[in-house]
């Protein structure tokens, strides 16, 4: 059978800083993200499946990125585990939705996270082929499957 490609996209708005950075992003600053997700697959051929046809229903895709990614991150502030306690404190003290992560948050890194929480959870008969995390109008990052044996 065919092997077929499906991509839904997602949005997103995350505030994020990276300390150390030679630039303005070294402050705190957001973005409007958008995700792209694409897997790839053979469409069900099972007569009997309600999905007879897809690779996979888009609508348990949604739920899937929406579980693991857009509704964690959307209007949150990340900052790295490292980031000065009393700065932890205090954002946590006025802020509701602050994320801590082990890496710096730049969107390279960021995609990878992604890449891997993705892979956990998708059925076995579908694989992540690739993602793409435009950060700003006019600036990407990509992560291909083929890239990362």
């Amino acid at each position: 059978m065919a092997k077929i490609r499906i991509t839904k996209a997602y949005k997103f708005d995350m505030a994020h800083a990276l300390p150390g950075h030679d630039g303005l992003c070294k402050n705190i600053h957001g973005h409007s993200y958008e995700l792209l997700v694409t897997l790839i697959g053979e469409p069900i051929s099972d007569n009997d499946s309600p999905k007879l046809g897809m690779v996979i229903d888009f609508k348990d895709l949604k739920s899937i990125i929406k579980g693991l990614i857009v509704d964690e991150l959307d209007h949150s502030m990340i900052l790295r585990t490292d980031a000065p306690d009393d700065l932890i404190q205090i954002m946590k003290k006025n802020y509701e939705r602050i994320i801590l992560v082990d890496y710096q948050p730049t969107s390279e890194n960021m995609i990878i996270d992604f890449a891997e929480r993705i892979k956990a959870a998708l059925p076995e008969s579908v694989k992540l082929h690739h993602l793409k995390l435009w950060e700003t109008v006019t600036s990407y990052t990509e992560w291909y499957a083929d890239d990362n044996p």
